[in-house]
């Protein structure tokens, strides 16, 4: 219960995000809806698809995409109101992140998947959306250059099964990898932690700066 309450949290926050994204694209009323629902549900429609778990999360439960939709309508009304308390969306997309993967671990794990799939579920449930977004919206996936992310799902995963395999009970497993998970993605936007970073110097732009000098 208090997964799906946080669950229905999180979509609502990711929507708005998204819709977000999408006025910033100047698009209309449809590619809002568009862009909100990819945000907050993309995750795990990709990994449901991608383990052949049928039906679809939000065809099972399509209020979940009504929810959405209206999430990133709202959005267009409120904007200015949305973007003033944007550290709260960033708190509940930290919590989101944490609900996602565990969702996502789960599912993985009802269907009897090894770890290294439950993990992957977990991670795949916890960034494609944004990253669904960032590819409509034509930008550089933020999940690929920006404080830990995709890595803090995938700690939060792991965390979340090794309690179980040492037979903690699942709502204390749950609450701990929640707050586990949070801090740890609240630490990594306070103090900018990022994985190294591989750079390569286009020729093209090496050749431009020997030029100038």
């Amino acid at each position: 219960m208090l997964l799906t309450v946080l669950y229905i949290v999180g979509i609502t926050a990711e929507a708005m995000t998204g819709a977000l994204a999408a006025g910033k694209r100047h698009m209309d009323w449809f590619g809002v809806m568009l862009v909100a629902s990819a945000t907050a549900i993309g995750g795990g429609t990709v990994r449901d698809i991608l383990l052949g778990h049928y039906p679809l999360n939000w065809i099972a439960n399509p209020q979940y995409l009504l929810i959405t939709c209206i999430a990133g309508l709202l959005t267009t009304w409120i904007a200015p109101l949305v973007v003033r308390f944007h550290k709260v969306f960033v708190l509940l997309d930290a919590l989101g992140l944490i609900v996602f993967s565990i969702l996502g671990c789960r599912v993985a794990m009802n269907m009897d998947q090894p770890v290294i799939i439950c993990l992957m579920a977990a991670v795949v449930t916890g960034v494609f959306g944004g990253l669904l977004r960032d590819l409509i919206c034509r930008q550089t996936p933020l999940v690929l250059h920006k404080e830990l992310y995709a890595s803090v799902a995938l700690i939060a995963a792991g965390l979340y099964m090794a309690q179980l395999y040492f037979a903690v009970p699942e709502n204390m497993a749950i609450g701990i990898t929640l707050v586990t998970g949070f801090l740890l993605r609240i630490a990594a936007i306070r103090f900018q932690w990022q994985l190294p970073v591989f750079r390569i110097e286009d020729s093209a732009e090496q050749s431009k700066g020997n030029i100038s000098h």
